[in-house]
């Protein structure tokens, strides 16, 4: 199919896509949370397996989990849409959510870590992956008094990018986009003692190699290169989807560092520690992870 023109796609497709965004957020927002949850969960399980992407999902997981039957990958793949299109739905309800609440619909462990780097009065980083509704993370750390400049990927559209930010305004913290530009402000964060939030599961193709689910992928190492120049703590946080419009925020001691003085050989390990513990999460909940990157991209994706 030709690709078209990019004023189309300017002055006609990504208008109306906004709307369509728009109109959608503005229905999902006047639901209550759980039957907007459960709408977009039975939205995600009806169409999304039928979309052709999902192709990709069913190959990665059977790189991940060949054991498992082909029927066992099918359930999988629709647990990641309904959880998927849960957490879109769930937007614009993120900044009525009271995590610390006792009668709150989140269940917390782990909130001393948070106040430790709150209260450590040096700059830290929190790293988390696509798990669960993964914006709780932000939020958790937003409402413990901590703001989290985080690094994020902009909407291509800049009209539905607009929608995006207005879905975490209840996070404090810069939003700061991948690329160059990003990376130069990720630095600075880091320098005046701020602390950041990382989604580290997605592919780079200009990272590094680092073991992954028995394979080698390309993985950033921004989050060891900083942690270790600055001698910042790196806390391993991820959210669980129980049921429905229901989480635990679990949120764990700072990782343990490898120092050796070889600074490659200590990014790639302090990586590989990190890939370990994002492995053993989507192991846990592997129908709540996000299967539609190119994780395992060997050029012929």
């Amino acid at each position: 199919m030709p690709k078209l023109p990019s004023s189309v796609n300017r002055y006609f497709l990504h208008p109306l896509q906004a709307l369509a965004a728009a109109v959608g957020y503005s229905l999902f927002r006047v639901l209550p949370i759980d039957v907007a949850s459960a709408i977009g969960g039975w939205l995600g399980r009806t169409i999304g397996p039928r979309l052709s992407i999902s192709g990709r999902a069913v190959k990665n997981l059977t790189r991940a989990f060949p054991e498992k039957s082909p029927e066992e990958i099918a359930a999988i793949v629709r647990g990641m849409w309904d959880n998927l299109c849960r957490v879109a739905v769930e937007y614009p309800h993120l900044g009525s959510l009271n995590i610390y609440d006792p009668d709150s619909r989140v269940e917390v462990i782990g909130a001393e870590n948070v106040d430790l780097l709150r209260d450590d009065d040096q700059a830290g980083i929190f790293f988390s992956a696509h798990l669960g509704n993964w914006e709780i993370v932000s939020l958790g750390a937003t409402q413990r008094d901590l703001p989290l400049d985080r690094v994020y990927r902009e909407a291509n559209n800049r009209l539905v990018e607009w929608l995006y930010q207005h879905g975490r305004a209840a996070v404090e913290g810069a939003l700061i986009p991948k690329g160059s530009a990003g990376a130069r402000l990720l630095l600075q964060s880091i320098k005046n003692g701020k602390h950041l939030g990382m989604m580290v599961d997605q592919k780079m193709n200009d990272g590094i190699p680092v073991p992954f689910f028995g394979r080698d992928v390309m993985t950033a190492p921004a989050l060891a290169e900083l942690a270790l120049r600055y001698d910042c703590p790196v806390v391993p946080a991820r959210v669980e989807r129980l049921k429905g419009a229901h989480f635990k925020l679990i949120v764990l001691a700072p990782l343990e560092m490898l120092r050796t003085g070889d600074r490659h050989a200590d990014v790639a390990a302090n990586m590989a520690k990190v890939n370990a513990q994002i492995e053993q999460w989507v192991r846990d909940t592997p129908e709540q992870w996000l299967w539609l990157h190119n994780r395992w991209s060997d050029g012929s994706d």
